[in-house]
């Protein structure tokens, strides 16, 4: 079953991001326009926790929506959790309907170098941080931490674009949720 969406909106100009949902719509909902819209967060530059990772994205989302006539609107929003000593990677993608429905999704925890954790901490953000420690620029609008830390072999937008993917569930599956 394809998705009937003809316009989507991204809550963010960062390419790898957008290129995630182009690349989730184009099996799911072919043909659909994608439309990078800024808006902000509202949150902050770095979530440190689940919670408030959710409502970057949820923030995110209906701003899009707000913002464009389009259908359907994502935000996706990457984040990290605090945890004694350690910090582990996560992010949430929320997508939100014209006519109100929301479609969710969150991946799991990947443990990040304990540098990082003792630099977010102190207030600095993921991608800053990771940046200084592989000798890269601007990686977030990458490969981002995922890809540097796995070598390339997962990257920011691989991992935006199955949460892409999950948050269409609801939508897919109507009638189950």
């Amino acid at each position: 079953m394809s998705l009937t969406f003809s316009r989507a909106a991204v809550g963010s100009t960062n390419p790898a991001k957008v290129e995630a949902v182009r690349r989730a719509l184009a099996r799911l909902a072919p043909g659909c326009e994608t439309l990078a819209v800024d808006v902000p967060s509202g949150i902050g530059a770095m979530p440190l926790d689940e919670s408030d990772t959710r409502e970057g994205a949820l923030a995110r989302a209906r701003a899009a929506l707000d913002r464009t006539g389009a259908d359907v609107a994502f935000g996706l929003e990457g984040g990290a959790v605090l945890d004694g000593d350690r910090a582990w990677l996560t992010a949430h993608v929320v997508a939100v309907t014209r006519e109100g429905s929301i479609g969710e999704a969150a991946w799991g925890r990947m443990l990040l170098p304990r540098a990082a954790a003792k630099r977010l901490r102190a207030g600095e953000e993921l991608g800053d941080v990771i940046d200084d420690l592989f000798g890269a620029k601007e990686s977030k609008r990458q490969s981002g931490a995922i890809g540097l830390l796995t070598d390339g072999f997962v990257s920011r937008t691989d991992a935006f674009a199955d949460l892409v993917a999950m948050a269409c569930a609801s939508f897919l599956h109507p009638d189950l949720y």
